[in-house]
């Protein structure tokens, strides 16, 4: 484990040579990239979240694709297409840009909903049907969306089916004045992102989404995983709750996190940190909730606060 610890670390330097004062928001990406599901960057334009996204994929070097995505957007410019060979006299599969190891799904809700449909299968099970035919996608597989608030003009939320198949959902925000200012200065002679290196290959990230599955999590832990969403389906502000789908995310990526912190075990600190990330983009609240400017991730919080803690939280995590 102590090697493997290193090895993300030294990718966590790597990704912070161009992006500046996210370091939570780059372990968060590798704890989902870990857990083997995918993360979703919502804020506003111009904050570097297709910036992040390149950093990662570089310090990992795998197969990287991008999909900019647009109102005249196709299914099958996602999935790709099969076209008729007039030579062979047969149909040809041409992967699209999802047939990748990190897929960049950039400004994913400006593109109509059937077109955003067409990531369903590719984020849950791994794989697209085109034409009939299943095509397994190579691993690892790892999808970064980024999306602009709804507020902006020309956006299409995305439907809750697809919000509830990513793992994570950050935001990067505004760096401060210095953060800018260091932006600013590695910038001036050249970008960053050019002299980015590999620094760990595909089959490492295979063998630590393997070792992250052996995490252990206690009863006691899980409990607390289970009580927390079930707290999101009674809550008089939330009109539709956390599936079960979330409580699975909460469990990986609690195991995910522990072992970027070096344990082999998960505590329920784990739980309660990683809980917003996780359950905020699951729910759904009433319209008064959204009226009276009461956020998912003032939900949780809440919930958080009213759920206890199980007791002597170390000890029950070896058990």
């Amino acid at each position: 484990m102590e090697v493997a610890i290193e090895r993300v670390e030294r990718v966590i330097e790597n990704i912070e040579q161009v992006v500046v004062g996210k370091r939570k928001e780059v372990e968060l990406s590798l704890v989902a990239l870990f857990a083997g599901g995918h993360v979703l960057l919502e804020d506003v334009p111009g904050v570097g979240k297709t910036m992040m996204v390149k950093a990662i994929a570089r310090s990992l070097g795998a197969e990287f694709k991008r999909i900019q995505f647009t109102p005249d957007l196709l299914p099958s410019d996602v999935t790709g297409v099969s076209i008729y060979n007039q030579h062979s006299q047969q149909f040809e599969f041409r992967p699209g840009p999802i047939m990748a190891n990190i897929v960049l799904a950039d400004e994913i809700n400006r593109t109509s909903p059937k077109t955003q449909s067409a990531l369903l299968e590719s984020l849950e099970e791994g794989s697209v049907t085109v034409d009939g035919e299943t095509l397994q996608l190579g691993k690892p597989f790892f999808v970064m969306a980024t999306q602009n608030p709804v507020e902006y003009v020309g956006t299409f939320p995305l439907p809750e089916a697809q919000l509830d198949r990513f793992l994570i959902k950050l935001q990067l925000g505004y760096p401060s004045a210095q953060e800018e200012l260091e932006v600013l200065n590695r910038l001036q002679h050249h970008h960053p992102l050019e002299a980015l290196e590999s620094v760990m290959t595909r089959e490492e990230v295979t063998d630590i989404q393997k070792e992250v599955t052996n995490v252990l999590v206690s009863d006691e832990v899980k409990g607390y995983m289970v009580d927390l969403v079930h707290a999101t389906r009674t809550h008089r502000s939330v009109e539709l709750g956390v599936s079960p789908r979330g409580t699975i995310a909460l469990m990986k990526v609690s195991q995910a996190y522990a072992f970027m912190k070096g344990r082999d075990y998960v505590i329920p600190d784990d739980v309660k940190f990683l809980a917003p990330y996780v359950l905020s983009h699951r729910m759904m609240l009433m319209a008064e909730s959204k009226m009276s400017d009461q956020y998912a991730e003032q939900v949780i919080t809440s919930i958080l606060q009213e759920v206890p803690i199980p007791v002597n939280q170390r000890r029950l995590a070896r058990s």
